[in-house]
């Protein structure tokens, strides 16, 4: 019983997330309450479900970029030709974490524009940081044994890396891209402030009117997807240490 009801709780935010993403005027009753007398409830300045398709292309887009340098760097500092590089990698990582959002937003507008690409910009470095360093610590902690023994059988440095030490870091890793991700749901939100088409233009609309029901409707659907896709990651995770 106890395994069965996260799975039915899952599923049952799922399918509310997309009832209300489909239909949301369905639950203008609940969030009447909030709203002013006569103030419209649902927002209706651009269609939800394809801003929030919008919002996960733009933290996909952000992260898939930020999976290929961070994994890079990582397996490159984790060789001895590379082990120099360590620091500078650290360095480089950082800078995300160093730099709020926001003044990397207000930095790269003037160079690439409004929209878009200052905010894949913010997510890219603020999502390096988790993934380079779980990568690192996958590909360092692995059994001695086991690299020993992949390399007695005569495999290449390529092949004990693609073979081997990635497919057993990869619970790791994916802790690291899940983190990433997390932190890039709730970060892009203030890509609209730059014009971004993102979840966080509702979010914004309710605060620039005083309408509590928009607020609430950008955060509990930035939210949900927070949840499902941890819980996702957490999953593929789990089954990979098992086969690992």
């Amino acid at each position: 019983m106890s395994r069965v009801t996260p799975t039915l709780l899952r599923a049952l935010l799922l399918a509310l997330l997309v009832t209300f993403l489909l239909a949301p005027e369905t639950f203008e009753p609940l969030l009447r309450p909030l709203v002013q007398q006569n103030a419209p409830v649902i927002y209706a300045q651009g269609n939800l479900m394809s801003l929030t398709l919008q919002h996960l292309a733009t933290v996909f887009a952000a992260t898939l970029a930020a999976t290929i340098v961070a994994v890079s760097l990582a397996v490159l500092v984790s060789r001895p030709i590379g082990a120099e590089f360590l620091p500078l990698s650290r360095s480089l990582v950082n800078i995300g974490q160093t730099f709020p959002p926001v003044a990397v937003l207000a930095l790269a507008v003037p160079v690439v524009g409004f929209g878009e690409k200052p905010t894949l910009i913010a997510l890219f470095l603020y999502g390096l940081l988790p993934i380079f360093e779980n990568t690192l610590t996958g590909l360092t902690t692995l059994p001695r044994a086991v690299v020993e023994a992949a390399r007695g059988t005569g495999m290449t440095g390529w092949q004990r890396l693609v073979k081997i030490e990635l497919p057993l870091a990869m619970p790791v890793i994916l802790a690291g891209i899940r983190l990433s991700v997390v932190i890039s749901l709730a970060t892009a939100t203030i890509g609209s402030t730059v014009a971004a088409r993102t979840l966080g233009e509702v979010i914004i609309a309710g605060l620039q009117s005083n309408n509590l029901a928009y607020v609430v409707q950008g955060g509990l659907i930035v939210g949900a997807l927070a949840v499902l896709i941890y819980d996702g990651f957490s999953a593929v995770e789990r089954r990979l240490a098992v086969r690992s």
